[in-house]
This record gives C-alpha cells, sequence and structure tokens, in this order.
C-alpha cells in the first residue's frame, strides 16, 4: 500500500516527534537529583564466616544473613552483595542520585564482634573512594554519607 506524500510527511513527523527530543530538552532525562549512570560499592572483607566469633555473636550471626547494603535512596531496603572471594564484596547500582547527599550501611557477619547488628564501619568504597564512618542510619546504625557527581566522582 503506497501513501501519499502528505501521509509519508505525518509520518515522518510523528516519528521524529517521538524519536528526538525538543531543542531546550537535554538528551539525557539525568537532572539534579536523578541517576548517574553506575556507582560501584566494595567492602573489602573476608567473604568466609570467621571461626573465632564469640557465641556472644549468634543473634547477630542469624539476623545479618548474607552481607547486604542498605541504601537511603531505595528506602533502606536489603539488598545482597555479591561475594568475590576470598575478601571482597561488590555491587553496582545505576540509580544514586547524583549531587544530592545519600547514606547507606553495610552489615556483615564477620562484624558481629564489633557491632552488635553486624554494621560495618570500616574498609568501604564509593567508586574506588574509601569512605569513612560518618552517618547513622535507621535503628542507629553506624553507616556512611557521600555525594557522587554526574561525572562519577564521589565526595563526602
Amino acid at each position: 500500500m503506497r501513501l501519499g506524500v502528505r501521509a509519508r510527511q505525518v509520518a515522518a513527523a510523528a516519528l521524529l516527534g517521538v524519536t528526538v527530543p525538543a531543542c531546550d530538552e537535554p538528551v539525557s532525562s539525568t537532572g539534579p537529583g536523578s541517576a548517574v549512570p553506575s556507582v560501584r560499592f566494595v567492602f573489602v572483607g573476608a567473604t568466609a564466616r570467621r571461626s573465632d566469633l564469640p557465641p556472644s555473636a549468634i543473634d547477630c550471626l542469624n539476623g545479618v544473613g548474607l552481607t547486604h547494603i542498605h541504601p537511603s535512596w531505595r528506602d533502606f531496603a536489603a539488598i545482597p552483595l555479591r561475594p568475590l572471594p576470598p575478601d571482597r564484596y561488590d555491587i553496582l547500582l545505576d540509580d544514586v542520585p547524583f549531587d544530592t547527599r545519600v547514606t547507606f550501611r553495610i552489615n556483615d557477619q564477620n562484624s558481629c564482634d564489633e557491632n552488635p547488628t553486624g554494621a560495618v564501619t570500616r574498609n568501604v568504597l564509593v567508586n574506588d573512594v574509601r569512605l569513612v564512618q560518618n552517618a547513622t542510619t535507621p535503628g542507629d546504625e553506624p553507616g556512611y554519607a557521600f555525594m557522587v557527581a554526574r561525572n562519577g566522582t564521589v565526595s563526602q
């Protein structure tokens, strides 16, 4: 079936309207408070359960389960970290708001002798920047706060 010239022009205009943004709109939908392409979180810690944890840590061990992260921009929901034996966990998240202060916490069974909830207080990196424990997360657990720029640069 052949379309007339006017019908082809209308079809082409409709197609362009769907695929090409207006001149005053950015090509990307990201803006202040929107997500950056990706942010890598790393926790440097043994992936095997320590055998020297005291019996008093049993409740913590059972409560922590898998080593996981609780990010503020996801309402502190628990997200398992990927173990990279023997001494590293990581996760790549692509929804971290940029130019906005965000917080998170990591819980690990092997930290149960240092914190009764297994909250991690050291050996955490975000986009290869080592963070210091500098925030409190829900439940008064220690955590981290940082900001990430659109280009992935992290600051505390």
